[in-house]
């Protein structure tokens, strides 16, 4: 592979601003993203509460990273509500929020930087991404118009982590589309020797040959830092059904990572959530040696429980979700021996149930027939660790209660028929956008053939 560089030379501070539209000729300008101090200030707040929290420290410069991050994916779309959860985790200790432009349609990084702002620089470190996936980003100067953009909208002039979003999608043709050919991760290593990038890595999904490559030739980009999907199921089973092409296990993944000292972002600790709901048989054995906790706060400590790991993300959009896992960061009670075994004997039977291995990212939406994809799949799932199904043979004596209770549960987790998997067209739109490549329609047709020929 061979880098098309461009000669994209290092912009002066007052071209940098020009180019974010905010008139680099004024002070008042470069006091916006400075960050943002002619914003009236806030009634002062009563002092924080005891910062416990588990941090760890960034290998390049010492930054002292929270090891629980904030994933701000699905944020509500109210920015009052984003403000109190923001406030919450920074006053308990939580520095790392992690956006991307393609997050709520562009929203979350506008709420996130409208959060953020109001507290000092220094208090909090920010990651957003190059979300250039569709062929008509892969333009040097759409891609640029982005990368621009977040600054705006995150009200500031630097970003801490930059990431190249989402590679392996597409192999590496794609790689070179979004990043080779068109100079683009020339301008991004000239952006962090500018100090306007401090740190830059990539996520990674999907054909592990893009990862192996990238890593393979670290010496000429040197990544800071790298995102994987992680947790205890993901660990040795991350390729199990679903996907048309192999995913790898993420102890491959970190353990590449960790023999070249780069240190891991994790994503996916719960897996869309999933790991945080058990069928009871599983949350018993848990129960058993720590009566406490819960399936969701062993998943966190497993994760955390990893050395090489720099922080784990959460998607936390309730307050009692920030609570409870601030709660198990602070300070982390790493994982034991007999835990660690408890969790790899879960995972092995879990690998074997018949789930979709979707987390419900959103990224497949929209669907072009109304179908709620994600939706579907985390019903279809919910319905395994409930042992709805899968169906026994038709013919049983249950077989029909069976089935009858699927379609109940499913008109009340999705009201709307239009939305069921009964509306796919298998026009095949969404596969392409899938991170973990899961064959999608082939899903859908499990769940309409579970409907099917109901009494």
């Amino acid at each position: 592979m061979e880098n098309n560089k461009n000669n994209h030379n290092d912009m002066s501070r007052r071209e940098f601003l020009r180019r974010l539209g905010l008139g680099a000729g004024s002070a008042m300008a470069l006091m916006a993203l400075e960050p943002f101090s002619m914003m009236a200030k806030e009634p002062e707040k009563p002092a924080a509460a005891a910062n416990r929290m588990t941090y760890r420290v960034q290998h390049g410069t010492g930054e002292q990273i929270s090891l629980l991050g904030f994933g701000m994916m699905r944020l509500p779309d109210n920015q009052d509500e984003v403000n109190r959860l923001v406030d919450y985790a920074i006053e308990h200790g939580v520095n790392y929020f992690d956006t991307a432009p393609m997050y709520m349609g562009g929203r979350s990084e506008v709420l996130t930087g409208n959060a953020l702002s109001r507290h000092p620089r220094d208090k909090y470190y920010v990651a957003t991404k190059m979300s250039n996936q569709g062929r008509q980003l892969w333009s040097f100067d759409e891609s640029q118009k982005m990368y621009y953009q977040s600054f705006q909208r995150l009200k500031t002039d630097h970003i801490d982590y930059y990431l190249l979003h989402s590679i392996g999608g597409g192999g590496l043709d794609a790689l070179n589309g979004r990043f080779f050919d068109n100079g683009l991760l020339d301008f991004l290593m000239k952006e962090r020797e500018a100090g306007r990038i401090r740190h830059l890595g990539f996520s990674y999904h999907g054909d592990v040959s893009v990862f192996d490559w990238l890593l393979d030739h670290n010496d000429d980009y040197h990544w800071d830092f790298v995102q994987i999907q992680m947790n205890f199921l993901d660990w040795r089973h991350a390729s199990r059904g679903g996907s048309w092409k192999k995913d790898a296990d993420a102890e491959y993944l970190y353990n590449k990572l960790k023999k070249l000292d780069i240190q891991c972002v994790v994503m996916e600790p719960l897996r869309g959530g999933a790991l945080g709901k058990l069928r009871n048989e599983q949350t018993e054995q848990m129960q058993a040696m720590r009566p406490n906790d819960s399936a969701a706060r062993w998943a966190f400590r497993w994760v955390g429980s990893h050395s090489n790991i720099l922080t784990a993300l959460s998607g936390m959009n309730k307050m009692e979700h920030l609570v409870d896992n601030v709660e198990t960061f602070s300070p982390l009670d790493p994982c034991t021996e007999s835990e660690n075994a408890l969790l790899a004997s879960l995972a092995d039977v879990m690998a074997g149930f018949p789930t979709i291995p979707c987390t419900t990212c959103g990224y497949c939406m929209p669907c072009p027939y109304g179908v709620d994809i994600p939706a579907n799949f985390a019903y279809y799932n919910e319905a395994v660790n409930e042992h709805v199904l899968p169906l026994p043979a038709k013919g049983a004596a249950d077989y029909t209660a069976r089935q009858q209770q699927f379609a109940d549960g499913l008109r009340t987790a999705i009201a709307d028929e239009k939305k069921w998997a009964t509306a796919s067209q298998d026009c095949e739109e969404c596969l392409s956008k899938c991170p973990h490549q899961i064959r999608i329609p082939n899903q859908m047709a499990r769940i309409v053939e579970t409907l099917r020929h109901l009494p």
